[in-house]
This record gives C-alpha cells, sequence and structure tokens, in this order.
C-alpha cells in the first residue's frame, strides 16, 4: 500500500500539469483562431481546478489502478467547449485548435526530460524527484500519443476530419457519438498499443536528440 500511494504522490504533479497545460493549449488556440468560447468559460487558464473532472481524473484511474496492479488505467479531463463554426476557417484551423493539446505535451515532456538530465548532471539521489521527473516525460508522450489516436472525440480524430475531403470527413464524424466506447475497448483488448508505443518510442527519440547536447555538456 505504501508503494502504491508513492506512486501515487509521483505521478500526481505531472498529470495535473498535462491535463491543465494540454486542455489551456486547446482555448488558447482557438481563441486564436476566433473562437472565444473556451476564453469566455474561464477555461483559458494554467489552474487545474478549472479543467479535473473529479470522476474522470481523479476516481475512475485511481479506482483503475488499484483494482487492477497499474496494468489498466484510463482517465480523461474536463473538455474544453470549443464551438468550430466560430473559427475563421473551420475546416482547416480545427486541425491546428487540435493540435494544440498534443503540442503542449510534447513540449511538456521535453520541459521533464531536461529537468531530468539536470537532475542527473547535479547528482541529485534523491528518488522521489528523478521519479517525478521520469514521470513527467511518462505522462505527457503517453497524452501525446493517445490524444493523436485518429478517432473522433480524440484531437487525432479532429485533425483527421480537418484534412480529408468532406464526403470522408463528414463519415468520421458519424463515429463520434461512438468514439468513447470504440476507444475504451481498443484500450482493454491492448489492440491501441500498437498505436500508442510506436508514436511514444519516436517521440522520446526526437526529444532524446534535442536534449543531446545539453547531456553531453552535463557529462
Amino acid at each position: 500500500m505504501n508503494e502504491t500511494i508513492q506512486t501515487i504522490l509521483v505521478y500526481a504533479l505531472p498529470v495535473l500539469f498535462a491535463i491543465t497545460l494540454h486542455e489551456a493549449a486547446h482555448a488558447y488556440a482557438a481563441k486564436y483562431f476566433g473562437d472565444p468560447t473556451a476564453f469566455l468559460a474561464g477555461r483559458m487558464s494554467m489552474n487545474p481546478v478549472k479543467h479535473i473532472d473529479p470522476l474522470g481524473t481523479i476516481v475512475i484511474p485511481v479506482a483503475l489502478y488499484l483494482a487492477t496492479s497499474g496494468a489498466f488505467i484510463f482517465g480523461y479531463a474536463k473538455p474544453v467547449p470549443i464551438d468550430f463554426s466560430k473559427l475563421r476557417n473551420p475546416k482547416k484551423q480545427m486541425a491546428w485548435v487540435a493540435l494544440a493539446g498534443p503540442a503542449a505535451n510534447f513540449v511538456m515532456a521535453l520541459g521533464w526530460l531536461i529537468v531530468s538530465r539536470l537532475m542527473q548532471g547535479a547528482g541529485v539521489e534523491e528518488v522521489f524527484f528523478i521519479d517525478m521527473a521520469k514521470a513527467g516525460v511518462l505522462t505527457n508522450l503517453l497524452m501525446f500519443a493517445f490524444n493523436l489516436v485518429p478517432i473522433p472525440p480524440l484531437d487525432g480524430g479532429r485533425i483527421l476530419v480537418s484534412i480529408l475531403p468532406n464526403k470522408l470527413a463528414d463519415r468520421v464524424e458519424r463515429v463520434e457519438p461512438y468514439g468513447f466506447y470504440i476507444v475504451l475497448a481498443l484500450i482493454y483488448l491492448k489492440i491501441l498499443n500498437f498505436w500508442v508505443m510506436p508514436l511514444m518510442t519516436m517521440a522520446y527519440v526526437v526529444l532524446d536528440t534535442v536534449v543531446a547536447p545539453l547531456s553531453y555538456l552535463l557529462n
């Protein structure tokens, strides 16, 4: 039980930052392209409380972690309200608004990786902080890859709708009411791993390459 509590504490801050910046990035992008809906709703905020869904962000992930010993975890934040019809160019700019969230997670993963390398270079031996930095990288890479799954209402689905011709886009949009259940089934059957794991690996390789000069200097 102590190990479980420590794991939850290690991941708490990285997860809060990950979901907050992810949702805030959507809100900022939407406002930039002409839709003030999230801004007017107070969701263009760095306050985690604004984005936390008590059930989806806390209760469900923790319950699944405890029930499956960490083998199966699923959760979600409170979606940012976006009216794509208010964008100056809805068809084109929908992709940029959707991409803003995963992009924020990619940048955060880079930030946590830099923190991790700096601690290594400084000889920090406090396991809790080292594990938290690693959790920050892992959490953000997972959110980055997961949200790019091309199934609406995930960000990848929005991007797919944006780039497809109108007829095909309409067909993909019809999946949205069932998208949550499809994704949940793919997670449970571990089919989603064939998308998420390779994308996480490729993203980490890019990040590691970017941080390589810093690592060289510190060593």
